[in-house]
């Protein structure tokens, strides 16, 4: 059977169409002109039905893929080593109705698959609408004809699965680890059901198409691996827990069945390659579609009916001459003990018919097989069918005075190698040899009609474990001795899981050697070894591929390292880390905020808040960071860490030196969009008021750069961030503390650094202020040279406004003198010690932000000096000019130490510019009145 691989995604919604030429009585030819245009079926046409059945991989279910796994071990409160006290031998070693390890519900509305059923020929044609499940059908369609209007539908369905996946695994607690997994399964199934229907509904030319049929490919797989993953590692957590409880099992060997409990219950290894092959069968049960669709075609209790009808007519009709040689009696083994053939159409129906037989074995589901050939008159082939199963007598061992029935073949032994007999027969159809190959585990006769990756592996693992169990029954002494006509490489292989894929990396089939290297084949590979290690490092070497990885398949290696996690498994930690921060990134990407601060979560500490620092450095808007805090704080994130990391960052990023003010002739610096950014970042400390202190501290480093580059109007920017009570906000939470010592040292010096700057702005906002004023006086009007009277009169009135302008502005600019000179000498003055000088000298040491502070002093100061002396000048108040240099000649403040040499030539410049304009008054150089 067929199965869809990567390298055919684009195939993989092909539908084959199975017409029989058959001549059918005329009921049932009837019914399959009415199906015929419109059936959707599973099975790949046999090799000589059309040219393009070869080229054809995969096949397209017709209806939604089941969502139980049917050897998944435990949809209920169920484990093997427990549960298999009484095991269903059926189950164990052949494919019938496995009732222990076998529990898959169909899906609701499917179509009955018990042949025996009355009312079956029904179930042939379901109504239109059933094809769309419980879903109203106008909601079907509008929500396809929205869907294939996108430019990639894929995309646009499955990316509900990511916020999905972290709802589902925020719901269930560390002890509901499968019922989480289960809810894997079931979402995933659900989008590739939708994919499918918008798939089908697409034209096959459209490029959209083919995308979404990839992604619908790739989270089919998935939904089969989370299958995989919950079946067997219940199974091992379940085995790792009863591993200090069992005890030898010392029951009586008294039949096959009773053995093979033993080995279930003992051997882990034979378990869990049941389990794969249970697993495996369930994808190919998903795979059939509806298996009744095709059952027309042999609704008949006549086995070969053209033949008998051939037969027939040549007994009746004596004289008539024929000249094809076919069967003269119509027995089971006829063709081949007469080496003569059935009629045309009864040898077609005759290779359809072994390949669904083997179709349905492929899928577990041997029962079913058994009631189709019963239904197309071979009850003799159903018999055949039957021989697998264990010889087990109730009565040796109850004791009861009621006689039970018995089960099972007692002579399974020579049933056994008649079917190894059978499928060496080179004269039988090829199907025909692989379903006695299945029975008798002849691997050789097997492989020639694996087709996939699947298929091989299952092959494989059904001879590993009825090589194993057969090897157990010779070893308790009831095999019988005609086993020892089956091959001494089957009786004595030592299989192993590792083994079965040592010899799949040998396959001589290329699409099969191919599929191995496809990623979630590689994932199933090393889960079913349970080679974490292994699986962990193809992880890593992905990760550092290009192409990057596909979105679907970043998430569930993700998921499934959590998964790992949450059952405490050892892992190669730094290839963990890599695979979060890999879809942390992704999520970031397709701007997935509500998802990121989880993941992040899970990154150790200090990695996950510079992670998270630099996901914020993009958020812009206001709420949406305010958002992005509360997600961090409901993950556990350290908050503070994370925004102080923010700012930092984004604070640090140019690295640009301090320069000095003489070497930009501009009083102002322009912002630019970086230090925009800058600025905006301080709101990432002040939502939270238990960082005002940060946000100072941040706020004042931000500001000292600014002031450097003399960007004075960012400055302000960044001082207006900070709320205006965040000193008052400071104290109070230290009160709240309880604590009645002092401000600790650095936020001490965080709220004078604040103080000095904000005298600095406010000074420099006060010149100019007054610059403005002092350079906009009111116009004086002049008089026209030979004005007339009526002139005249209005120069008079325009005269006394301007006189009445000019001094509402010259008091205007007293004032402004007044309060520029009062902010400049706040700075030039500060108290405790001067501008930007700490007060708290026992502070943890910060070498860079004193050097900043000191060098600001430089900048700052002389700068401050100049421009109250050009206030002074330009108001004519030379004598307070000159009273300026004693300030800057004062031990007590010591301002003459931030002034360079050349500086300091410029200042006394200025201080005999005001002299000799005093003299001129007729002043002491001084500014006093000279002394007669």
């Amino acid at each position: 059977m067929s199965h869809f691989g990567a390298e055919r995604v684009d195939s993989y919604w092909s539908q084959n169409w199975l017409n029989s030429p058959v001549v059918r009585d005329s009921e049932v030819t009837r019914a399959a002109r009415r199906k015929s245009s419109h059936k959707k079926v599973a099975f790949p046409l046999l090799q000589d039905e059309s040219p393009s059945a070869a080229s054809t991989e995969t096949t397209t279910p017709a209806r939604p893929l089941l969502r139980q796994t049917p050897g998944s071990l435990l949809k209920q409160t169920f484990t093997p080593r427990s549960a298999l006290r009484n095991p269903d031998v059926s189950a164990i070693l052949g494919t019938g109705n496995r009732s222990r390890f076998v529990h898959t519900p169909r899906p609701k509305g499917s179509l009955s698959m018990n042949l025996d059923d009355s009312d079956w020929t029904n179930s042939l044609y379901p109504s239109p609408l059933s094809v769309l499940g419980d879903g109203s059908f106008t909601d079907e369609m509008n929500m396809s004809a929205v869907m294939l209007k996108e430019e990639d539908p894929g995309e646009a369905v499955s990316v509900g699965l990511f916020p999905e996946f972290l709802q589902l695994y925020l719901r269930h607690s560390s002890t509901a680890v499968f019922e989480l997994l289960d809810d894997y399964e079931t979402v995933c199934q659900d989008k590739v059901n939708t994919l499918r229907k918008l798939v089908l509904r697409s034209s096959s030319s459209q490029q959209k198409s083919s995308k979404t049929a990839s992604i619908t490919w790739l989270l089919q797989q998935e939904t089969v691996t989370w299958r995989l993953i919950n079946s067997l590692y219940r199974d091992r957590i379940q085995t790792a827990m009863d591993d200090g409880l069992m005890m030898d099992i010392t029951s009586p060997s008294e039949s096959e069945k009773s053995i093979m409990e033993q080995v279930f219950q003992r051997d882990s290894m034979v378990r869990q390659s049941q389990l794969v092959v249970d697993w495996l069968e369930s994808i190919a049960k998903d795979e059939i579609g509806d298996f009744s669709d095709n059952i027309e075609y042999y609704a008949k209790s006549v086995c070969w009916e053209n033949t008998l009808h051939t037969l027939k007519l040549r007994r009746d009709q004596t004289s008539v001459s024929f000249s094809r040689p076919l069967v003269t009696e119509l027995d089971p083994d006829a063709p081949i003990r007469q080496k003569r053939p059935l009629a045309d159409l009864d040898r077609e129906d005759d290779a359809r018919l072994l390949r669904y037989i083997y179709t349905l074995i492929r899928a577990g589901m041997t029962d079913e097989a058994q009631r189709l050939c019963k239904r197309c008159g071979q009850a003799w082939r159903a018999a055949t069918l039957e021989g697998w199963k264990l010889y087990h007598d109730p009565n040796n061992s109850e004791g009861g005075a009621e006689l039970q029935p018995v089960e099972g073949n007692p002579q399974r032994c020579v049933w056994k190698v008649c079917c190894w007999r059978m499928a060496e027969e080179e004269q039988f159809n090829r199907y025909e040899r692989a379903i006695y190959a299945v029975l008798s585990g002849n691997l050789r006769q097997l492989l020639p009609v694996c087709e996939s990756w699947e298929d091989t592996v299952w092959a494989y693992f059904r001879v590993l474990v009825d090589s194993l169990l057969e090897q157990e029954l010779r070893s308790s002494g009831l095999s019988h001795e005609d086993l020892e006509e089956l091959p001494r490489e089957y009786l004595e292989a030592s299989w192993t899981m590792e083994k079965v894929f040592e010899e799949l990396q040998a396959t001589d089939l290329k699409r099969v050697l191919e599929a191995t290297k496809e990623h979630y084949h590689v994932i199933q590979k090393f889960v079913i070894l349970g080679d974490l290690d292994g699986l962990l490092e193809e992880f890593g070497d992905w990760l550092g591929r290009t192409p990057p990885l596909p979105a679907h398949l970043l998430r569930f290696m993700t998921h499934l390292v959590l998964f790992y996690r949450s059952l405490g498994m050892q892992l190669k930690e730094e290839v963990c880390v890599d695979v979060l921060k890999a879809y942390i990134s992704l999520l970031v990407k397709e701007k997935q905020v509500e998802l990121i601060a989880f993941y992040v979560s899970h990154l150790p500490a200090d990695m996950g808040v510079t992670q998270y620092a630099c996901f914020l450095e993009e958020v812009t808007e206001n709420e949406q960071r305010r958002r992005c805090l509360e997600l961090a704080e409901q993950a556990g994130l350290d908050v503070a860490a994370v925004t102080k990391t923010v700012v930092e960052t984004v604070r640090e990023r140019d690295g640009e030196e301090f320069s000095h003010h003489d070497l930009t002739p501009a009083l102002d610096t322009g912002t630019t969009a970086e230090d925009r950014q800058k600025i905006d970042i301080i709101d990432w400390l002040v939502f939270d008021p238990a960082q005002r202190a940060e946000a100072l501290k941040q706020s004042n480093a931000i500001m000292r750069k600014f002031l450097a580059s003399k960007k004075h109007d960012a400055a302000k920017l960044v001082f207006a961030k900070v709320p205006e009570d965040s000193m008052r906000e400071i104290y109070r939470q230290w009160e709240e503390q309880g604590m009645n010592t002092p401000l600790p040292p650095e936020e001490e010096n965080a709220i004078r650094e604040h103080l000095c700057i904000r005298a600095y702005l406010e000074a420099h906002e006060a010149f100019n202020e007054w610059f403005r004023h002092m350079n906009s006086p009111p116009v004086k009007p002049t008089l026209p040279t030979q004005a007339k009277f009526t002139e005249t009169i209005a120069y008079e009135m325009k005269e006394k406004e301007y006189k009445l302008e000019y001094e509402t502005w010259q008091g205007r600019l007293d004032a402004l003198t007044e309060d520029v000179k009062e902010r400049i000498y706040n700075v030039l003055l500060f108290v405790d010690g001067g501008w930007m000088v700490d007060v708290r000298e026992d502070a943890e040491v910060d070498s860079e932000r004193s050097i900043q502070m000191a060098l600001l002093r430089r900048l700052c100061l002389p700068m401050m000096t100049f421009l109250l002396l050009t206030v002074l000048q330009r108001t004519e108040r030379h004598q307070e000019s000159l009273r300026l240099a004693d300030i800057i000649a004062s031990d007590q403040h010591r301002l003459y130490e931030v002034f360079s040499k050349d500086e300091l030539q410029k200042f006394l410049q200025k201080m005999r510019e005001s002299s000799l304009l005093l003299l001129d008054k007729g002043l002491d150089p001084l500014g006093y009145e000279l002394q007669s």
